[in-house]
């Protein structure tokens, strides 16, 4: 079973991560950020992951140093989760509508990080800065060593658009981290996904 724990200390923040790969999509989330702990527990069940995070961090400041390191700690589960990555399908995308939102999401476990990032987010709403979607990801990706795009097609409720966002993730992410018997060693003619 692929699975890994991690905790990560700074003066900012305290962040700790449960990630079970090959779950059912189980997820318990506190990060005292009440709309992103619904993000991060979209991300487990649509994902399959079973997944626990539980963060405090400076939200006297604002939410950013949680979202971010809340990525940071969870990239680098992945990352150790996923081992040498041999018999895996590398990549995986998938589209996701949420009502009036839709979202694209193409994951490649290359190596190498990377992020393309293209949704544009209506102002703040219910206290949450949307902004904080775009820092989550780039932590996550620079820590995973993936490649990530993730493509807003359209949208109006900001709510919406983010979970289509969060889920369209997730399923991409559960396709390419899934074993495909037919694969030997890993999906690279340079033998090595580094």
């Amino acid at each position: 079973m692929r699975q890994v724990s991690l905790k990560r200390d700074t003066a900012e923040t305290s962040v700790s991560v449960e990630w079970i790969l090959d779950g059912r999509g189980a997820a318990a989330i506190d990060t005292g950020i009440g709309f992103f702990d619904h993000m991060l527990t979209l991300m487990g069940r649509h994902g399959l992951f079973d997944l626990t995070v539980k963060a405090r961090g400076d939200l006297a400041v604002d939410a950013h140093h949680t979202v971010e390191d809340c990525g940071i700690v969870l990239g680098s589960a992945l990352k150790e989760a996923l081992g040498n990555k041999e018999g895996i399908n590398r990549y995986g995308s998938a589209f996701v509508p949420m009502d009036e939102a839709l979202a694209h999401a193409a994951v490649d476990l290359s190596g190498r990080a990377y992020l393309v990032f293209n949704a544009k987010f209506p102002p703040a709403a219910g206290g949450f800065d949307f902004a904080l979607v775009e820092e989550f990801f780039r932590a996550f990706s620079g820590k995973a060593e993936l490649t990530l795009h993730i493509n807003l097609l359209y949208g109006a409720n900001a709510h919406h658009m983010a979970e289509a966002v969060f889920k369209a993730f997730a399923r991409a992410l559960c396709r390419a981290a899934a074993f495909n018997d037919r694969i030997g060693g890993v999906l690279s003619t340079k033998g090595v996904l580094t």
